[in-house]
């Protein structure tokens, strides 16, 4: 009989990938929260890659997401609450909204971008500047290819068979 598990490596892959992001992210938002006490939570962190300075649509932001467009409007209520962005007219379609950053949200990212550059040097020493390039550098690649692949969605069923 033949050893069928995976190699350790590929077998642990993918969870420390998700703990290691999640504990990035709880230590961000742990030293930003400290400092600004906004409410912010981790599920607000995953809307911030997906703004632009244009503004962004709730459709199309839910669907970047992978999310319900119910909860990406959520999410954007709670940071409009905040301050962080608003919603204003899309020029392009009077019937559409636009997501967009608030001159308080683009300061409150800078400050986020400086406890992610902390963060980043308090890794740099415990690594060492050639490790942490390597391990960026494979992540970026990583993910170039992961966004390259279609997603496999599986077929849709009717719970039946028609045939006879």
């Amino acid at each position: 009989m033949t050893d069928q598990r995976p190699e350790p490596v590929l077998r642990e892959l993918g969870p420390l990938l998700f703990r290691a992001a999640r504990l990035v992210n709880e230590q961000a938002i742990a030293r930003v929260e400290s400092e600004a006490k906004v409410g912010l939570r981790a599920a607000h962190t995953q809307v911030f890659p997906y703004l632009r300075e244009e503004g962004v649509r709730l459709t199309e932001l839910a669907e970047r997401m992978g999310i319900s467009k119910q909860a990406a409007g959520e999410l954007v209520a709670d940071l409009e609450r905040m301050g962080v962005v608003r919603r204003a007219p899309d020029p392009l379609d009077g019937r559409a909204k636009l997501i967009l950053v608030t001159k308080k949200g683009w300061a409150a990212f800078q400050h986020g971008a400086g406890v992610l550059r902390a963060l980043e040097a308090e890794l740099r020493r415990a690594l060492g500047t050639p490790r942490l390039h390597r391990l960026v550098q494979d992540l970026a690649v990583l993910v170039d290819h992961l966004e390259g692949e279609p997603v496999v969605k599986p077929p849709a069923t009717s719970g039946r068979s028609r045939s006879r």
